[in-house]
């Protein structure tokens, strides 16, 4: 009988590929195992004493894969995207054992991810600084962008068309994150919507200002410009737009060069903004955030904020937040 070389009881001998394969260290993978073990528990004893269950308890046949192969097997489908037929083939199982275990363990690991996610706390001292050209800005801020994915083509054209985007040429499914400005920990993920979906459409939608605590701003790039004007006390700041007919005066001859003390703004801006995209680009590592879905755009905010928040448990692990 061959190996099943992406069982636990092999893999875990081979820390890099374990890594590799799942995203976490094995140190990381024990510390999910545990926080999920009592919601897997929760789950099976509701599974087992539904009320339509005919079977008596402890019939049927058991699970193939223990609690553990199981979280492996998500998080190997997460992070590397195999079809099933691959994945199954990996771990010594069916096809349709695999798309059990993610549709069983997949909820289980949203929940977890929301969970981890909540806003900067103004009662909490944080040591990172900024440009002093920001000062004005709040200290704490939740910093607000989005990322599409490629999807697949519906087939009927009145049903493709609305997920068709411009920007990428292609049919993508948007979701728009926070970020705390500090650690780069997400703290909101919003619902997934049709690429062409204007950022500030989404922003509006989503209802994140609303819910900010008091004390805190948020941020965003020159897509969330005029939210400022809506809503004065949340929103910090977006950067400074070049002064209207620019490009029309450089084509008479003229100079209207955008101001120094602009360039030297949006500069410092964007240094505080880049980490939302340090963020974004750490959860697209996981290729069923990255890769063209297959999922028929079904469950895509699940699969967001489950990678969101095994992120969370990267950065609670490997950067500890200093206490107050």
């Amino acid at each position: 009988m061959r190996t099943m070389i992406a069982r636990y009881e092999h893999l875990h001998r081979h820390p890099a590929v374990f890594r590799a394969l799942t995203g976490l260290t094995l140190a990381e993978f024990a510390l999910l195992l545990g926080r999920l073990e009592p919601d897997y528990q929760a789950q099976e004893r509701q599974r087992h004493y539904r009320p339509a269950r005919q079977r008596a308890i402890g019939a049927g046949r058991a699970f193939v894969l223990d609690t553990r192969d199981q979280l492996l097997v998500t998080l190997v489908w997460l992070r590397r995207y195999p079809t099933h037929e691959v994945l199954a083939w990996l771990f010594g199982v069916s096809a349709s054992t695999t798309v059990r275990i993610v549709a069983r363990l997949l909820p289980l690991l949203q929940q977890l991810g929301h969970d981890t996610m909540r806003f900067p706390d103004p009662g909490k001292h944080h040591r990172r600084q900024f440009d002093d050209l920001l000062v004005d800005l709040p200290e704490l801020a939740v910093v607000i962008d989005s990322f599409e994915q490629k999807v697949q083509r519906p087939k009927p054209r009145s049903d493709a068309d609305p997920w068709y985007s411009g920007k990428k040429k292609t049919h993508t499914i948007k979701s728009q994150v926070g970020v705390d400005g500090h650690s780069g920990r997400f703290c909101d993920i919003s619902e997934s919507v049709p690429g062409p979906t204007a950022d500030i459409t989404l922003l509006k939608q989503s209802g994140l200002l609303e819910r900010l605590p008091e004390g805190v701003g948020a941020e965003g790039d020159l897509a969330y410009v005029g939210v400022k004007d809506a809503h004065p006390q949340r929103l910090g700041a977006t950067p400074r737009r070049k002064p209207r007919g620019q490009d029309k005066h450089r084509e008479r001859g003229q100079d209207k060069a955008r101001p120094p003390e602009d360039i030297a703004y949006n500069t410092a801006f964007s240094r505080r903004r880049i980490i939302v995209e340090h963020s974004i680009g750490r959860l697209r590592t996981y290729a069923c955030l990255a890769l063209c879905d297959r999922q028929h755009r079904a469950n895509h905010r699940a699969r967001v904020v489950a990678v969101a928040g095994l992120v969370n448990l990267q950065i609670d692990c490997r950067q500890p937040r200093v206490a107050a």
